[in-house]
């Protein structure tokens, strides 16, 4: 009941930041869910499949903003790097990992807050790919493939429902890839489904408060929230590795 509980505000919480900038449920849950279930890799199944339902009610709801051919490339690619990242997952010392996660988000998001209204990035086959690894690896480990694809769409995007719109089909697409793997591996335990009926309840109610705080975010600062939550993001993963 204790857990269950958890797990329910956790979602909250998770659901209202992804519903608010676009991304973030991964990031926020992982930093507490693997102290609730059993194992790590039953942790990022129970993610993914919550982060699932939120990203499913805003892809639908603004389907009309998605431009398939920029979309797809960057897709395809997390797919593959996402499968192998996680049948290597349990081959990897989880603590190096966390750590090096932690240090790339920080200076990631420094990056782009101080340099962000110099970068434009094209909607190019390169940085497609470039994106959709560096998502498939994080994705794949943590279940936390938001980032790298959030920064290139919030520079490729031209407004912020175009970018919601492309960033919620990538994730629940993803998800729905990475879900059927962790499958494949036995992940998807009786623990993973009870969890999940505790946390779909307080991803209804986050992604309704959410949708509310989304409609009144200035454009212009709309960004800066997005990386700023990066960074808190990176500092808050390092700090649970060290």
């Amino acid at each position: 009941m204790t857990n269950g509980l958890l797990i329910l505000l956790l979602a909250f919480c998770a659901s209202f930041v992804q519903r608010t900038i676009g991304f973030g449920f991964g990031i926020f849950v992982m930093t507490m869910l693997p102290l609730l279930m059993p194992s790590f890799g039953e942790a990022t199944t129970l993610s993914g499949l919550l982060a699932m339902l939120t990203s499913t009610a805003v892809t639908l709801r603004m389907y009309r903003y998605i431009t398939w051919k920029r979309l797809l490339p960057i897709l395809a690619v997390f797919l593959v790097i996402s499968t192998g990242a996680i049948f290597l997952l349990p081959s990897i010392q989880d603590r190096t990992i966390k750590v090096i996660l932690g240090i790339v988000l920080i200076l990631t998001s420094l990056y782009f807050m101080l340099l962000s209204s110099r970068i434009h990035m094209r909607p190019t086959l390169g940085s497609q790919i470039a994106a959709g690894t560096l998502s498939g690896l994080m994705g794949g480990f943590f279940a936390m493939q938001g980032p790298p694809a959030v920064l290139y769409l919030l520079s490729s995007e031209p407004d912020k429902e175009h970018y919601l719109a492309m960033i919620s089909a990538f994730l629940l697409l993803g998800n729905i890839g990475m879900t059927v793997m962790r499958a494949v591996n036995g992940l998807v335990s009786p623990a993973v489904g009870t969890g999940f009926l505790w946390g779909m309840f307080g991803v209804a109610g986050g992604a309704t408060l959410g949708a509310w705080a989304f409609a009144r975010i200035p454009r212009e600062k709309f960004k800066y929230f997005v990386y700023g939550y990066i960074g808190l993001s990176g500092l808050v993963i390092l700090i649970n590795a060290l």
